[in-house]
């Protein structure tokens, strides 16, 4: 996958996320239909839900749907930080969260390991690939 196609999702994603936040009606609704396009864009390309690529998209996808249940909207915010922390630094918490489940990992799940997960620096490549172990 072109890894600018894979930027320009995220970057969108964030202006609509800070056009939400400004008050612009339409951009929630418009960015639940880009991530959906994003996630079934990338179910498509790997043709399964457990890539890791697709399990991040389609996380992300869950969490802005779930933003909307009563009481749940701060997750909106936490998303809007996470999506610029990887614009910035290249830096995914939600990615590196989902490494802690049972199929992405295959080392044992430790303090070390959560700790490593959390504060490693960012560096290039799927952070799958650079798990300890």
């Amino acid at each position: 996958m072109n890894p600018r196609i894979k930027r320009l999702y995220w970057q969108l994603t964030a202006l609509l996320l800070a056009a939400h936040f400004a008050g612009w009606a339409m951009a929630m609704p418009l960015t639940l239909m880009l991530n959906a396009l994003q996630t079934l864009h990338f179910l498509a390309r790997h043709r399964v839900l457990r890539h890791f690529d697709v399990q991040v998209r389609a996380s992300y996808l869950a969490l802005l749907l779930a933003g909307h249940l009563p009481g749940l909207w701060p997750i909106h915010w936490v998303q809007f930080v996470g999506v610029n922390a990887k614009l910035v630094a290249d830096y995914c918490p939600l990615a590196r969260l989902l490494v802690l489940l049972p199929w992405n990992r295959h080392v044992p799940l430790t303090l070390g390991l959560l700790r490593w997960l959390l504060l490693s620096p960012p560096a290039p490549g799927p952070i799958t690939e650079r798990v300890p172990g």
